[in-house]
């Protein structure tokens, strides 16, 4: 693992954030004090360097590889003798970060025998397990990474289990063509609906989530208290979880950092891109056409659909699994680590996933309805803005300006209010009038990065994408990350922020509600109110020199921000059309706002079609 303090490393920030703050407290020696023996085997630690005792790499599931490729995970037997949980299991396939690695960022990595999970608790003897009323709330972790890249071993959830007693999972999950691909010709007879779903990486977590009902009792944790909380990918992935009527029961509270409702039909997922239902540019006949021209078995993609036409079922099944991991990712290539707009990931197929829109289920009150914590990051889209050509560049290779500021700042609230629209304020709107006030809403404003060379951090990365997660793990070191984004000036609100959120966090793991904090002392946090324009909805999180923690009634939905596109003199005509493209593109529901305007006719006909792209 490199861990390389450069503002080039800006674009990968979560990870380097994490990676580099993390990676002196993967221990190798076990600790006899953490032996546990669950029903899935015994089982050894070790204890971190934050005190923790850390399990790592223990396997929840068969290895889904040969025939258990595409099918849904399989129970693992449990194991002979002790297993030695010391180290993370391998990542699953995907590719590797330039930044993070030596590896060439063009080769595949990781493996398909992937699915394992690490669990970290506050340390104590075999005989001092508690348990009955003792025991402590669960979190499982679902990591980001545009469910096409990331790993739950970059994760250390040591010390925030430790400071707020908590039992902490963390899962590894099928990526990209292995985790969700559905192609008829892949069904047996023996193959039953989950196999036949194509939601491999959604039945992974959910496969996880009873492996943590069946076994986390012996380390100390609550069956009947479990929280599942994720970012970005990791938070689409919980929004899909209370949408799955196969995870209904093997969670209790949910938390969605920076989520969004991206998801695809049966035909995003299956057809030709050509069809009079669209499928995605990777859906399963496509991979399938640039795997026949890859081999040399057809010139073109028309050569290689007429090919495939020619295909028994049996043939094409063969064909598909006698792919080796490299050859299935080198027609990814072109993504690389992660384009979610062409890619199927959660597949709308009525057993795994309920069917229709995401937004639709929530309005209709289809989904798992258990207190909720939904939330984004001010400036979301400034993570990608700020390597973005069009934005910025870069003096001596490594230092990021701002091309045009008023330009800068205008693009990423449109983008980032889209984000909130999407993954907080539609779903919170519909759930509260479902469940009542058992709905909680933030927004994470920290902004306070130096400024190097005349580079204004706070600006140019600002409250960017995946930024809250330190703040929450309780990570009061940023590592390899410290020169580029914190400074000894911004470290003393910082680290009050974090204890605040992660206090928060663990109070709603524990109840319910995230109320005053786990210790009673924070500001309230109320659920989120509709009850007139000016009442309260969401939490800031942010230092108290900025402002502090305090609610706000701010609100963006898809109509509102269409609204304001269309009267902002901040753009002349050719820059809305070109926003309002965006928009489309990144946001499901906003092809549903009308509005008037001089790009309204392009909006309608862009309605028309199946809203499966994803941001």
């Amino acid at each position: 693992m490199l861990c390389r303090p450069t503002l080039l490393s800006l674009a990968l920030l979560p990870f380097l954030l994490l990676a580099c703050a993390h990676s002196d407290s993967r221990v190798a020696e076990g600790d006899a004090s953490s032996l546990r023996t669950p029903p899935a085997g015994r089982v050894v630690g070790a204890t971190s360097i934050d005190g923790a005792h850390a399990w790592r790499g223990i396997p929840y599931a068969q290895a889904p590889v040969g025939e258990l490729r595409w099918r849904a995970p399989r129970a693992l037997a449990p194991w002979p003798g002790t297993l030695e949980a010391l180290a993370p299991g391998a990542a699953c396939v995907q590719f590797p970060s330039s930044l993070l690695s030596d590896e060439d960022p063009s080769q595949p990595t990781g493996s398909e025998d992937c699915l394992t999970l690490n669990v970290f608790a506050r340390p104590v003897s075999p005989s001092g397990i508690p348990g009955g009323a003792e025991r402590r709330p669960v979190m499982v972790w679902i990591h980001g990474g545009a469910n096409l890249t990331g790993e739950s071993g970059v994760y250390d959830w040591s010390r925030f289990a430790v400071a707020h007693d908590t039992v902490v999972v963390a899962l590894n999950y099928r990526l990209g063509l292995f985790g969700w691909f559905r192609h008829d010709s892949l069904w047996n007879e023996q193959d039953d609906v989950f196999d036949r779903s194509g939601n491999f990486g959604t039945l992974d977590l959910i496969h996880g989530l009873r492996w943590v009902q069946d076994n986390i009792a012996a380390f100390g944790g609550d069956p009947d208290n479990v929280t599942i909380f994720g970012e970005s990918a990791g938070g689409n992935d919980v929004l899909a979880l209370l949408l799955s009527p196969e995870a209904e029961g093997l969670f209790h509270r949910a938390i969605s950092q920076s989520g969004g409702t991206w998801s695809t039909s049966i035909a995003g997922a299956e057809n030709w891109i050509d069809d009079a239902e669209p499928g995605l540019p990777f859906s399963s006949r496509e991979v399938l056409a640039k795997l026949l021209i890859a081999d040399g078995s057809a010139a073109d993609r028309g050569a290689a659909r007429a090919l495939a036409a020619e295909m028994t079922a049996e043939q094409t099944e063969a064909y598909l699994r006698s792919q080796s991991a490299d050859q299935l990712m080198s027609v990814l290539a072109p993504v690389g680590g992660g384009n979610m707009s062409i890619v199927p990931l959660t597949i709308r197929e009525g057993t795994v996933v309920r069917r229709g829109e995401m937004i639709d289920n929530f309005a209709a009150g289809r989904y798992t309805q258990v207190p909720t914590i939904l939330g984004s990051n001010r400036d979301e889209s400034k993570l990608s803005m700020m390597s973005d050509p069009e934005y910025t560049w870069n003096l001596f290779g490594m230092l990021p300006r701002i091309r045009d500021l008023d330009r800068y700042v205008r693009d990423a609230e449109y983008r980032s209010d889209a984000w909130k629209a999407d993954g907080v304020d539609e779903i919170a709107i519909e759930m509260r009038r479902m469940q009542g006030p058992s709905v909680y809403g933030y927004r994470f404003d920290w902004d306070e990065g130096p400024s190097i060379l005349g580079s204004d951090l706070s600006l140019v990365v600002g409250a960017a994408h995946g930024i809250e997660i330190p703040f929450v793990m309780g990570v009061d070191s940023l590592g390899g990350a410290d020169a580029i984004l914190v400074s000894r000036r911004n470290r003393p609100g910082r680290q009050a922020l974090s204890v605040k959120m992660g206090s928060y966090w663990a109070e709603f793991a524990r109840s319910g509600a995230p109320g005053r904090g786990l210790a009673g002392d924070q500001p309230r946090w109320p659920a989120w109110d509709d009850s007139s324009e000016q009442a309260n909805r969401f939490l800031v999180l942010d230092t108290q020199q900025d402002g502090g923690l305090r609610m706000s009634p701010e609100f963006v939905t898809a109509e509102r921000l269409a609204t304001r596109l269309r009267d902002d003199p901040r753009f002349d005509e050719a820059e809305r059309c070109i926003a309002h493209g965006r928009l489309l593109d990144s946001f499901p529901r906003y092809a549903r706002a009308r509005s008037s305007g001089s790009c309204e006719e392009n909006r309608l006909a862009a309605a028309d079609r199946a809203p499966d792209e994803q941001p």
